[in-house]
């Protein structure tokens, strides 16, 4: 990957791993927008984004990009746990669509279900995994959301379900397999901070 070219890193991870975290550090450190599902849902909502809307709004003026960066704060949004609804072929079109927009137009980071399939064939991207163990996991979902470790569990295995179901229904593969990914990470002995410096160790040795 080179940075001095136009990249896109994506960023998928596992809910309660501290991949988000990374991912937003990681765009910080590397001076680029980070985006992830609850903004970019956000963005789709708001604007009611199809396919055929983000074409139609891609082919209004040269600068759309920037003009729907002014009307609309992409400082940092709330994550909620509950963001996932029920998603079919359409809206994984118009997300598709969506984030192939956004890296036509600037280099970035992208924390999504789906961004290691959507980015395959891109020529300066970066696919990471975030993962830790399922302890870890519920102890830092329990201490974000204010939960019960069995609750904790719960919902890990219950989104952990849906997002791999998601995948496999949209892209034909499985998220957990690591042939997806060029760089994988384990959080359970890694500060956020040490995880951003092994990525960008990488990228560096990458150039």
């Amino acid at each position: 990957m080179n940075l001095n070219n136009k990249f896109v890193i994506t960023v998928n991870r596992e809910l309660g791993s501290g991949g988000r975290t990374v991912g937003r550090k990681l765009a910080e450190k590397l001076g680029v927008e980070y985006y992830d599902k609850a903004l970019i849902k956000a963005l789709q909502e708001k604007f009611h984004l199809s396919v055929e809307e983000i074409e139609k709004i891609k082919g209004q003026e040269q600068g759309w990009w920037e003009e729907f960066k002014r009307k609309m704060s992409l400082s940092d949004e709330e994550y909620y746990i509950n963001q996932m609804g029920i998603e079919g072929e359409s809206v994984f079109r118009a997300e598709t669509e969506f984030l192939k927009s956004i890296a036509q137009k600037e280099s970035c980071v992208i924390a999504g279900r789906s961004g290691f399939y959507i980015f395959r064939d891109h020529p300066n991207h970066l696919s990471i995994f975030i993962q830790a163990s399922i302890p870890s996991r519920v102890v830092r979902v329990a201490n974000k959301q204010n939960m019960s470790k069995e609750e904790a569990r719960m919902t890990i295995e219950k989104i952990d379900h849906m997002r791999e179901n998601y995948i496999q229904e949209q892209t034909g593969l499985s998220r957990y397999d690591t042939r997806n990914y060029q760089l994988v990470l384990s959080m359970d002995e890694l500060t956020e901070d040490a995880a951003v410096e092994i990525i960008m160790d990488y990228i560096r040795r990458m150039a």
